[in-house]
Formats: structure tokens, sequence, C-alpha cells
């Protein structure tokens, strides 16, 4: 099996933590890396612990231990605010559009400026990577179908200039169709702008569209493998003991 990023341009290194709901042990022992400008996927079936990984080093459900760092930045314990001024955005499985806003006053309301050199997101940017967003601008965020909602919530990152997206299950509620356009821009915006991407996903299917190396999530949130693309393909043991088809 592939070997986890030893790189020494690692931009995230999650090491042994242990994160619980109330008294509930849920994540026990994880330890995983995505080096600069890589895509990698947390594949595991639903309930695995694959969302709590991602709020866990986000901050949103802090780890009691273990060490989580950013761009070489410690940032266990760090509120959530903190670790996004980082460049770190979360794009959450439910989305999260803002009611009562437009398309456009949902991008709006998350600029921010780019740090020095980088260039910063607009939204004409957003509607260029997003056509559709553009032609619906003036209409209600929450009015937008699902696909187009998860557009609206990657948009919505974009709009502060991360150097890393952490992606939950884009794959939910949309269509094959739709899942290949998001995960083909998705992947785009890695290469054309050096973002590194940790996602985490239940379908095989898009998971290789987005990611080249995935690690295997099992029961209590134990990482039982980590394998490139080409192995998954190959592998259709692995495929029916892991992940959803």
């Amino acid at each position: 099996m592939t070997e986890p990023s030893q790189a020494s341009n690692q931009v995230i290194a999650v090491e042994d933590i242990n994160s619980y709901y109330g008294s509930s042990h849920v994540i026990q022992g994880l330890s995983l890396s995505v080096g600069e400008g890589e895509a990698v996927c947390i594949l595991g079936r639903n309930g695995v612990g694959k969302t709590t990984t991602l709020r866990s080093i986000v901050g949103l459900t802090p780890p009691r231990s273990g060490s989580v760092r950013i761009g070489g930045a410690e940032v266990r314990g760090w509120p959530a605010h903190k670790i996004t001024r980082l460049g770190v955005a979360y794009v959450p499985a439910e989305r999260h559009i803002f009611p009562g806003l437009t398309v456009e006053e949902n991008l709006l309301v998350a600029s921010r400026p780019a740090p020095a050199g980088q260039e910063t997101w607009t939204t004409d940017m957003v509607y260029e990577t997003f056509p559709v967003l553009g032609q619906r601008r003036h209409s209600g965020g929450t009015q937008l179908s699902g696909g187009e909602q998860q557009m609206l919530a990657i948009g919505r990152a974009l709009m502060g200039n991360p150097k890393v997206m952490l992606l939950d299950e884009p794959s939910q509620g949309l269509s094959p169709i739709l899942v290949s356009r998001v995960a083909e821009t998705v992947r785009a915006l890695c290469r054309q702008h050096n973002l590194t991407l940790l996602l985490v996903e239940q379908n095989f299917r898009i998971a290789l569209q987005m990611a080249g190396r995935h690690y295997l999530m099992g029961t209590k949130s134990k990482i039982q493998g980590v394998v490139s693309s080409k192995e998954l393909m190959d592998n259709e043991e692995l495929i029916k003991k892991h992940l959803s088809v």
C-alpha cells in the first residue's frame, strides 16, 4: 500500500489525535498528513468518524490530545476562527447557505483580503469557475438546487482566499452528472491555484476523480490503509470492505 506523505512541505499534519462528543470517544489515535498542493481523501462508510476528523482539524470538535499542525503551526486547542485565518476553509456537507441572502451576498459576506503576493478571489472569479452562479447571482441562496448550493458553498469558501480546503461529502444529494462537474472543478482549482485539499467521502468514484491518495477509515476511526487511486481501482475487495459503490 501507499505510504503516508513524508514530504517536508506537509501543510496538514495530524498525529495521534483523540476527539470526543461528550463521553463518546469518536476519534481514537488518528494520524494523517497532506502535502502542499496535494488532494487527499478519507474514505469510509457512514459513521466511522470522517466528518469528525475534519471538524477536529478545523477546531470545531477540538481534540483532547495529540497534535494538529497547519503549515507548521500547532493549532490544537485554537478556536475555529483563528484556524481559518491561517488560510483554512471548511465546506460542511450541510453547506449552511445563509437564508435571506442572495447568491452574491452569500459570496460577499465571506470575502476577505488575500495575503500579500496572493491573488484575491472576487465574485467574478467565482462566476467564471461556476457560471451557473453568475446566472443566478440575484437569486436567494436557499432557492438553488442541491448542486448549485454545493457550488455556492465552495465558491463562498474561495472568497476567503484559502490555501487549504476541507470538503465534507461533496457528492451528498447530487446527481452523478453534477458530482462529476463539481469534482472536475475542484481538481482544476487545486492545480491552478496550488490549493491543498482534504476531503471525506464514502463514494469511491468521486474520490478517484478528486484525489490521488486515500486513507481508508474503518470503525472507531482507525486508518486501515493508505492507497493510491490506481491501487484502489485495482482492488475490488477494498472497495467492497470500506466503501459505498
